[in-house]
């Protein structure tokens, strides 16, 4: 599985980097198949609180899951946007066991 970080029109902190690569790593735990993910970091200037935007988009074969959150911190928005992703893995995980 391969983690690509893209921070739109800024430069993300090397910490944040690594919390994020650091929780992604632990999805495999819930489905082994994943071949990449990718997260997309991005700021919103409408001038509200909650402006911090993460999409995930993971790709497993056969399909491709995309979720996306926003809150007022990049990990506060992050950490919804795995919890998402989480249970859309094993909501596939599920379906796959009941065609075998």
């Amino acid at each position: 599985m391969t983690v690509d970080i893209r921070a739109v029109h800024f430069t993300a902190d090397g910490k944040l980097k690594e919390y994020i690569t650091e929780k992604l790593e632990k999805l495999e735990r819930f489905y082994d198949r994943i071949i990449d993910i990718e997260v997309f970091l991005k700021l919103e200037n409408s001038g509200q609180i909650k402006d911090k935007i993460v999409e995930l988009k993971l790709r497993v074969p056969g399909s491709t899951l995309i979720v996306s959150e926003v809150n007022k911190t990049f990990e506060a928005s992050f950490d919804a946007a795995n919890e998402s992703l989480k249970r859309l893995l094993k909501r596939k995980k599920e379906k796959s066991r009941e065609v075998l």
